[in-house]
């Protein structure tokens, strides 16, 4: 009877079960609230203690790290902010956003908003240059003989061998 139960739930709970691959592709929107004053200084379940000042949050399953980007939906301003925390844990709420993020996308006065929440794409480059850079040709078989320290002067001096008999023989 329980293994009948197990598997006529099973594809409802698979289909609620966060895969990794979807939370990387998945966008949110709901509501966001920021941590409370009383809150800074305490460690997050990340082991990180909490800074009004940094751009972090708390989500409920995005690793420790993942970078999101937050969008203000009534003013069209955006954060990007790093899951150091889980949570929230208030009903209707999808993130918690640290006191300076909150500051950024104008919702303090607000206290709670609704955003729009993606995960900012790791692979991204920021710059592209419109021209491709090219880099200068350097032949190192035929370079001028000065930068090498060699001059003129230095090929008609020839070296011979010392005349071993006479340092002997002034020693005696």
């Amino acid at each position: 009877m329980l293994l009948a139960c197990m598997l006529v739930a099973l594809p409802y709970f698979s289909s609620h079960i966060p895969h990794s691959s979807s939370l990387l592709a998945q966008t949110q929107t709901g509501k966001a609230s920021y941590y409370a004053k009383k809150f800074e200084g305490r460690r997050t379940a990340s082991g990180e203690r909490l800074s009004g000042d940094s751009l972090t949050c708390a989500h409920r399953t995005f690793p420790f790290g993942t970078k999101l980007r937050v969008t203000n939906l009534s003013n069209g301003k955006v954060v990007i902010v790093r899951v150091t925390d889980r949570g929230p844990f208030a009903r209707g709420r999808i993130i918690d956003l640290s006191r300076r993020a909150a500051r950024e996308i104008g919702m303090m006065a607000q206290g709670v908003v609704n955003v729009r929440v993606d995960v900012v794409d790791p692979f991204i480059v920021p710059f592209r240059p419109s021209m491709p850079e090219t880099l200068p040709e350097y032949d190192f078989e035929i370079a001028p003989e000065i930068e090498y320290g060699v001059t003129e002067d230095w090929y008609d001096i020839t070296i011979s061998p010392a005349d071993t008999t006479q340092a002997v023989s002034d020693k005696k």
